[in-house]
């Protein structure tokens, strides 16, 4: 088997720099860690919210503290450098190798969408952002790495998209349009965000970052590979 990891992510309109920060950590015992934060509001004072957050969690992760306490000790942090003022959403999707599971941390009031077996399951528990009080926990969920599986989890810059013309985006339909045409990853991604601007005629009202994570069925290849774009 093979994890494929693909993202989309655009600025809100008419500003210079995202909210949203996203970064991708090797995890010492085998596998990754993918992080998203949304700080609050938009732009740079957003950007430096996120990545405070951000900045946290990869880095306790890449010593081996465990996804749970990372996001605890973020929420701390950032109530501590902020006194409780400002929040940001956190998600951790991390490839376990030890364990063989995908682990799904959530500090978000969006769902993440799970696909397998032909069904779509919304793990939308209550979750509280980071940030405004002490012991903020995250909710947290194990799934077993099988060929098949879908991940999504994004800002909520998606599920937004539309309101502002009483068109909404019915995020989870979408996703299972999309993963019943393609099972790669960076192509369900691209489908979100393409219907997401679509509904915004591409002056997008919120920052959107889109990350699907999947397990497909391909002939072992020793090499890693990444592949990065970033429009200038």
């Amino acid at each position: 088997m093979e994890i494929q990891i693909g993202v989309a992510k655009i600025n809100k309109y008419a500003m210079s720099e995202s909210g949203d920060t996203l970064e991708v950590v090797e995890r010492p015992n085998g596998g990754l860690s993918v992080v998203l934060a949304d700080g609050q509001r938009s732009g740079k004072s957003a950007k430096l919210i996120s990545n405070m957050v951000v900045r946290k969690v990869i880095s306790l992760l890449a010593e081996g503290v465990r996804d749970g306490a990372a996001a605890r000790a973020a929420s701390d942090y950032l109530y501590t450098h902020r006194s409780g003022k400002v929040q940001s959403t956190l998600n951790i999707l991390s490839i376990d190798m030890e364990s063989r599971n995908v682990v799904v941390t959530r500090n978000n009031p969006n769902p993440v969408l799970v696909y397998y077996a032909g069904e779509t399951q919304s793990l939308d528990q209550e979750s509280s952002p980071v940030g405004l009080r002490r012991e903020t926990r995250p909710v947290i969920h194990q799934i077993d790495l099988q060929d098949g599986l879908v991940i999504a989890t994004y800002t909520d810059g998606l599920p937004f998209a539309g309101v502002r013309s009483s068109q909404p985006l019915d995020v989870q339909a979408e996703f299972e349009r999309l993963v019943a045409t393609s099972a790669e990853p960076q192509t369900i991604a691209d489908g979100l965000m393409e219907a997401a601007l679509q509904r915004e005629q591409y002056r997008p009202g919120d920052d959107v970052s889109i990350v699907v994570l999947g397990v497909l069925a391909n002939r072992p290849d020793p090499v890693r590979r990444m592949w990065v774009r970033l429009p200038l």
